[in-house]
């Protein structure tokens, strides 16, 4: 198990403790030279804790449980989360601010505790064979099992037991939020709730890379960044005159801060990319695939720069409102469709990054998740989300003194059309379906039709589509057809055009 996820970290440590055989594969971070892993619980029982992800707020707990009479040996935030686990017992996990998944095993019990972040930052997969219950972190990890395997819902915690027995709970609740009715009360609480997400994932003593695309959510963490270190770097990936480049490298100079461009060309995207991002990424949905092809990319070129830590703007067009759709959808329905899209994160955006930078040895940080930034971001009124045309209009204004004006009137683009790429992926759409089941993914989940696509197919609309859960079925064998011969047809068309130009 451990091998098929070899690439997630650097070092591997394995305990066996009764019946529990408990393995790792870390990257380390925080304390490197101390910390180790898996870890035993002091607490009567002595469950095994392995664990991925930070903590952030590890500095405040870490006081709290040494006044309550508590010892460390480590500065690792795993050795937190264990003393936590081991003096709180199941409520520390509502302590936790961070991006996390971890997995303590009953060394006589035949069952594991299993726990993970709230918007599922981070993986944690199990699956039942063998009188046993197996844990992993990603899909492929289980797949030799041959038996159903079942992500950890975000947000949820409990034992899950060898006899197929679960008992999971939320340990979030989506509490009611006293919505802002002053502008520029709610200004400075969400500015101030970013900035402080941003500054606590650069509390590392290792340089930080930046994932900048040039768009608002990138570029307020670049700008945090430069205002916090004067170490970081920033990485754009993209054909070279691509928007994202084109915008990145402004930024960049804007700032004062290095900048390294992963350029891309069109005709060096084939099948084979495709393929590999299917087997690396697991994700059902070909929209996030071509992502990955072009995350890989970035990745292993950020890891090439000998960094071990990024960090990105994922996840605040969720938040704040970045699509199209917020505007157009009435107020009885926004609510229930921004619940949707965070909810979904965990299988989709997050997957896609998850995998594509772990496969090369990164940890991403996401600081637009953070429970302080949604908390905040839950509290806008729906009319301030969108001004016309514009979009997270009240995350632009908290930053108007922040980024520069060219950043806040630049539209929305997603990843794989504002690096230009979009459509050279789109070519190789059949691989998926091939690759998908040749890694017997479906063990976890069946493909599905992007959301958007679902959306245009849903008889009644988005109302229709968010009662039926927002799960649209596998695209058929003509949709993929008709989509791939529109896509060669647009890369032809390029190619002429680039030859008329020489002429």
């Amino acid at each position: 198990m451990i091998a098929a996820i070899e690439h997630r970290g650097l070092v591997t440590e394995t305990a066996v403790v009764g019946t529990a055989a408990v393995a790792t594969r870390r990257l380390p971070i925080v304390d490197r030279t101390a910390a180790v892993q898996p870890v035993t619980l002091t607490s009567p029982g002595g469950g095994i804790l392995a664990y991925n992800g930070e903590i952030y707020n590890c500095p405040e707990l870490r006081t709290e449980l040494a006044t309550a009479g508590a010892s460390f040996v480590t500065e690792s935030d795993t050795e937190v989360v264990a003393v936590a686990m081991a003096n709180l017992d199941e409520h520390a996990v509502t302590k936790f601010r961070g991006e996390f998944a971890f997995a303590v095993a009953d060394p006589t019990g035949g069952r594991v505790y299993l726990a993970r972040d709230a918007l599922g930052v981070k993986p944690l997969y199990y699956s039942f064979a063998r009188a046993s219950v197996f844990v992993a972190s990603e899909i492929k990890a289980l797949t030799f099992l041959g038996t159903a395997i079942h992500a950890l819902p975000p947000g949820s915690h409990g034992w899950v037991h060898a006899n197929g027995h679960t008992a999971l709970t939320p340990f979030t609740a989506d509490a009611r939020v006293d919505v802002f009715d002053d502008v520029p009360a709610a200004i400075e609480a969400v500015r101030n709730a970013v900035v402080d997400s941003i500054r606590v994932r650069l509390r590392t003593d290792l340089p930080v890379a930046v994932i900048l695309s040039g768009g608002l959510d990138s570029t307020i963490v670049a700008c945090v960044a430069a205002r916090e270190r004067s170490d970081v770097t920033a990485f754009t990936v993209g054909d070279s005159d691509s928007p994202d480049v084109v915008y990145a490298r402004k930024v960049a100079s804007h700032l004062g801060i290095d900048h390294v461009v992963v350029d891309v060309e069109h005709r060096t995207v084939s099948a084979r990319d495709v393929r590999e991002a299917v087997a690396g990424s697991e994700l059902t949905e070909y929209g996030d695939v071509i992502n990955a092809v072009i995350s890989n990319r970035l990745f292993a070129t950020i890891r090439d720069h000998g960094f071990r830590i990024a960090i990105g703007g994922d996840g605040s067009d969720e938040v704040f409102g970045g699509y199209p759709m917020y505007a157009s959808t009435p107020d009885d329905t926004v609510h229930a469709l921004f619940a949707h899209k965070l909810g979904q994160l965990h299988r989709t955006e997050l997957q896609r990054v998850d995998r594509a930078s772990m496969s090369h040895t990164v940890e991403v940080r996401v600081p637009f998740l953070d429970p302080i930034v949604v908390n905040a971001a839950r509290r806008i009124p729906t009319v301030w989300r969108h001004d016309g045309d514009i979009d997270k209009w009240l995350l632009r204004a908290a930053f108007a003194d922040w980024v520069p004006a060219y950043v806040l009137s630049r539209p929305k683009h997603g990843l794989s059309y504002s690096s230009g790429l979009h459509d050279r992926v789109r070519m190789f759409r059949a691989v998926h379906e091939r690759a998908y089941r040749a890694a017997r993914y479906d063990l976890h989940a069946p493909l599905r039709r992007d959301f958007d696509a679902a959306l245009r197919r849903t008889h009644g609309g988005l109302t229709a589509l968010l009662a039926d859960g927002g799960d649209g079925e596998a695209p058929t064998r003509l949709e993929v057809t008709l989509d791939t011969v529109s896509a060669i047809r647009w890369n032809l068309q390029r190619v002429l055009g680039r030859l008329r130009m020489k002429k």
